[in-house]
């Protein structure tokens, strides 16, 4: 797997949004969470999402995902007004992937058979399941751990599991939220190679909202800082780091990457 370089930027050929959340706006009982948000993400981009907590980090991912309903503004999915799409839909039509940031897999089944529940429910035809669990299988280097139940698998393990189920769908875009919280520093630059690598030979687009700044910065092309609803800084991560709002409002005058 390739090494991560520090704030390696992906240079886009052609700039083509996959999602695009226009003058988003949404109220939770009376407070206002998001406010005129527009924020295009586009094909095979990493983006980062920071910002401190209850700023509207996870309610972007709950957008997408209709999981939650704006109280102003559109959802453009694939060029297509998704604004009143149910869940079920926008997975199946648009082939999302989410890995959440708790569960995702069921404790006592064996790695082998969270892998091959999720199989079953995507792939039909026999010979083509079988052909994709053995290609993840290697891709993430699970063949020691198949009859392992996932509930003693490792927080790493675990992580690793949920995001290779994300993928038997084959997903045009992935949802990653918090994937490095509460792993070790190896298991942290496991994960950032697995998502590089994604960006590469899937060709996928890929949004991480994580509160580790440092690591989420090593591993995307672009990072938006959220703060009182609004996007305040976006860019490269050395052009966020370097932002006074952002500075001001989140990172602080100390906060380096090494």
């Amino acid at each position: 797997m390739a090494l991560i370089k520090k704030f390696r930027i992906k240079n886009f050929k052609t700039i083509e949004p996959v999602i695009e959340l226009k003058n988003i706006s949404v109220f939770y009982n009376k407070r206002q969470i998001i406010d005129n948000l527009n924020l295009k993400i586009n094909k095979q981009e990493i983006l980062g999402v920071l910002g401190p907590n209850g700023v509207g980090k996870s309610t972007i991912f709950n957008l997408i995902t209709g999981l939650k309903d704006p109280n102003f503004g559109e959802i453009i999915i694939d060029g297509t007004n998704s604004t009143k799409l149910p869940i079920n839909e926008r997975f199946t039509k648009f082939k999302l992937g989410l890995v959440p940031q708790y569960g995702g897999l069921i404790h006592d089944l064996t790695l082998e058979d969270n892998l091959k529940l999720v199989a079953e429910i995507h792939i039909l035809e026999k010979e083509l399941r079988e052909h994709k669990l053995n290609r993840l299988i290697t891709q993430f280097e699970f063949e020691s751990l198949l009859k392992i139940k996932s509930k003693n698998l490792s927080g790493g393990q675990k992580k690793k599991l949920v995001i290779a189920m994300a993928l038997i769908n084959d997903p045009n875009i992935l949802l990653l939220d918090e994937p490095f919280a509460a792993l070790d520093i190896l298991t942290i630059k496991m994960l950032q190679e697995i998502i590089l690598n994604l960006q590469s030979s899937e060709e996928i687009s890929i949004v991480i909202c994580d509160h580790q700044a440092r690591d989420l910065l090593n591993c995307v092309d672009r990072a938006i800082i959220l703060s009182n609803g609004k996007i305040i800084a976006s860019g490269s991560p050395n052009e966020v780091i370097s932002n006074k709002q952002a500075k001001t409002m989140y990172f602080g005058d100390e906060f380096n990457i090494s």
